[in-house]
């Protein structure tokens, strides 16, 4: 999986992925810092190693990741692409803590090319998020970030982690990085708008949304994101409008529940938020 907003929150996640993200509701409402999408889809290559057997458990994932954790179990010589899937397996059903685990030491001991260990180390980030450990994310993140500098996947999620231990602007500079590579990523936009408004830089986020919708114009991160922005400034039409849109959009994420709730807090009034 190289994709970290397609497994934390889902504009691109893995994860985070990738994305993706973490968002905030209203002020006075609930925390709401989460990730959603699982992370457990094969991997797109690099791999740790070609094998027919190691594709095939991999693609299990998705549908059957108990009988993916059983393959892997049996398939005693099955080295890194054993255990690499056999991670995985463990995240997808709800071990995430120790599939966060063994993605990470397997990356660090691994001896395959520095690319796929980078993504292996992102992965563990990933599942360290899922299980609530923004430390461990960070620290894996890190780790990947060192083997691949300038791979924007690996510094969204590292920025990612960074905005779940409120370290916006080390999230800033992550998602900076990642923008000059590559300035088309509405999933790097949107994190960045979210980081810049919780330093209380509302100009940047509101350039950096409306550019992330500009790309993506059905982004429903960026939708969600805007009304937060354009609450803030007392604009409760703008703000519902975007909520419904990114509801309609993707009626079944995390995104549309924290837009159901921003507009509850909305309809009920400052009193209530």
């Amino acid at each position: 999986m190289n994709n970290p907003a397609a497994a934390i929150g889902g504009t691109v996640l893995l994860l985070l992925a990738a994305g993706g993200v973490g968002w905030f509701l209203l002020p006075g409402s609930q925390d709401t810092e989460t990730s959603s999408a699982p992370l457990p889809v094969p991997p797109v290559p690099p791999r740790l190693e070609e094998s027919a057997r190691y594709e095939q458990c991999l693609a299990m994932l998705p549908d059957d990741p108990r009988g993916a954790a059983g393959f892997a179990e049996a398939w005693t010589d099955g080295g890194e692409g054993a255990a690499h899937c056999g991670a995985l397996a463990e995240v997808a059903l709800g071990e995430e803590e120790t599939g966060a685990d063994h993605l990470e030491h397997l990356a660090a001991a691994s001896h395959t090319a520095a690319p796929a260990r980078a993504v292996v180390f992102g992965q563990a980030a990933q599942a360290w998020l899922m299980a609530g450990n923004a430390a461990r994310a960070f620290g894996a993140g890190s780790a990947a970030l060192a083997l691949t500098p300038d791979d924007p996947d690996r510094l969204i999620e590292h920025a990612v982690a960074a905005t779940a231990l409120e370290r916006f602007q080390g999230a800033v500079d992550d998602l900076t990085h990642a923008l000059d590579i590559d300035a088309n990523r509405p999933d790097a936009l949107v994190l960045r708008a979210a980081a810049w408004r919780h330093l209380n830089r509302l100009g940047l986020a509101r350039d950096d949304v409306d550019r992330a919708i500009a790309i993506d114009p059905d982004n429903a991160e960026a939708l969600l994101e805007r009304g937060i922005l354009r609450q803030r400034r007392n604009d409760a039409a703008g703000a519902r409008a975007d909520w419904k849109r990114a509801i309609e959009l993707d009626p079944d994420s995390a995104t549309a529940d924290l837009a159901e709730q921003n507009l509850s807090l909305l309809e009920a009034g400052p009193a209530q938020r």
